[in-house]
């Protein structure tokens, strides 16, 4: 109770987003998918001009949306002063086996940039979707292995919790892909495919100890996707990179292992682990 005095000096903001909770990563990332949704309707007036099939197209409709979310998570961010906890070096590291995580979607990331018919794509549209995944991978890990993991453990949940409430945030985000017209079955398998890259997100996160290194992972497997899914290479290499959503998919079927809480020495260490442990004794208990 030794930092109850903190915590209660603090602006009503800053003080409901320090004590967590599962629900309030909720309510955060809804507001951000609401208005990410809204940033789309402003650059909609230039999308009608354009060629659906062009670069320009990619940069207005993908590109300049999420950007807009980039900026207003760092605003976020900045309010509550978690950019520092967000991009500092993780309180708990990860073991060797998550490596295997990393090695995974890296090898098939590697895998469809080289099964991509570069030739037919053209350099404009290939360059296009390389910059607008890197605002999608610095949006989307910010939100869900930044904030998410950071409003989680200040409520004091597991490291279980942690890495399955920012795997499915990550995943509902998708679930809005059902709006623009996508089948049920391919969004149900889409968010099957991105709880579980949640999870290797988490892992990555966890083992490389900066979310600086999940948000280029994240950045560099959109645009192979995309790419490779509209413009495959001829050849039976191109089958086995298709594989990799399902090799992702079956990896993390069971969970991961069970990762171990934060030892007290991490959390002298780090602020908002100290800032956990009232949360804990006086709001709930660890899920």
């Amino acid at each position: 109770m030794e930092h109850m005095p903190e915590i209660a000096s603090m602006s009503p903001w800053k003080r409901f987003w320090e004590r967590g909770g599962w629900w309030k990563a909720v309510i955060l990332a809804a507001v951000y998918y609401a208005l990410y949704q809204l940033a789309g309707f402003v650059f909609l007036p230039i999308a009608t001009q354009l060629d659906p099939d062009s670069a320009a197209y990619i940069v207005v409709t993908v590109a300049l949306p999420i950007l807009l979310g980039c900026l207003i998570l760092v605003a976020f961010g900045l309010s509550l002063g978690w950019l520092r906890e967000v991009f500092g070096r993780q309180p708990i590291r990860g073991s060797w086996w998550m490596w295997i995580a990393v090695a995974v979607v890296l090898l098939f990331n590697i895998l469809r940039f080289a099964t991509i018919d570069y030739a037919e794509a053209g350099f404009d549209i290939v360059a296009a979707w390389l910059f607008a995944s890197l605002f999608i991978g610095f949006a989307e890990e910010v939100l869900t292995r930044g904030y998410v993991v950071n409003i989680m453990r200040k409520a004091g949940h597991s490291e279980i919790a942690v890495a399955t409430v920012s795997a499915a945030v990550f995943a509902a985000l998708h679930a809005g892909n059902l709006l623009t017209g996508q089948p049920l079955f391919t969004t149900i398998m889409q968010l099957g495919y991105t709880f579980a890259f949640g999870i290797c997100m988490y892992l990555a996160l966890r083992v490389t100890g900066n979310i600086i290194w999940p948000i280029l992972l994240h950045a560099t497997t959109d645009p192979s996707i995309f790419l490779q899914t509209a413009y495959p290479a001829p050849g039976s290499l191109t089958a086995i990179a298709g594989l990799g959503n399902i090799v992702v998919i079956a990896g993390v079927s069971p969970p991961a292992r069970p990762t171990p809480r934060c030892s007290r020495k991490h959390r002298s260490r780090n602020k908002h682990y100290n800032r956990a442990s009232f949360a804990r004794s006086s709001l709930s208990q660890p899920t």
